[in-house]
């Protein structure tokens, strides 16, 4: 289960930052144009791919960086 999870936790995490940050971009760019669904729709269908590899790359290095922060924390002083 955990190795699914793996591969299945960044497209997630992808969808869901590109589902609202193509809604804030294409809202501050257009306004509300009568059309804004289909082209807010369009900036996510193009984002989504390109953030689940941006996920798969940064979730590792995130993780690493996250255990050394916290070791740095963790030092008796």
């Amino acid at each position: 289960m955990q190795d699914k999870a793996r591969f299945i936790q960044p497209v997630i995490v992808a969808a869901i930052m590109v589902f609202l940050m193509t809604a804030v971009i294409t809202y501050i760019n257009l306004g509300l144009p009568p059309d804004f669904l289909r082209r807010w729709m369009i900036a996510f269908a193009i984002a989504w791919p390109f953030a689940t590899i941006a996920a798969f790359i940064a979730i590792p290095i995130a993780k690493r960086a996250t255990a050394a922060i916290i070791a740095m924390f963790d030092k008796p002083a």
